[in-house]
């Protein structure tokens, strides 16, 4: 099954997100911040998708997911920016300046974060 990573500072929004995606079968790993993400991914932790929370203390998660798309060996793992921040210039940073394969509004709707995370875990279809 499936490993998602939901990395966010709000233990709600883990807890609920996280329900919502083992409820469909997916394993998940609640990570607390930007911080702890990149360490897990630097032990050789690595996850089939990450949903990565923008606004969190110490590193944003535009900056995470920079530095995830950056290394070679991490640039594969699918982010998807999971933000309150919903304007269409939060939407370009996600997608265009940080790298993102995609970008969801909080508050999260179910079907869209479940058919995001359907769509991201196939890949780039040609």
């Amino acid at each position: 099954m499936p490993l998602i990573w939901i990395v966010d500072d709000e233990a709600d929004l883990r807890a609920l997100v996280g329900m919502m995606l083992k409820k469909e079968g997916y394993e998940v790993l609640e990570v607390e911040d930007g911080k702890r993400c990149l360490e897990l991914l630097n032990e050789g932790s690595y996850p089939d998708l990450i949903l990565l929370d923008v606004m969190m203390p110490g590193l944003d998660g535009w900056e995470v997911c920079r530095r995830i798309k950056r290394d070679p060996a991490l640039s594969p793992i699918p982010v998807c920016i999971l933000s309150a921040k919903t304007a269409p210039e939060d939407v370009q940073t996600s997608l265009n300046r940080a790298g993102a394969n995609w970008h969801l509004n909080k508050p999260v709707d179910r079907k869209k974060l479940l058919d995001a995370v359907e769509w991201l875990l196939k890949g780039p279809s040609l």
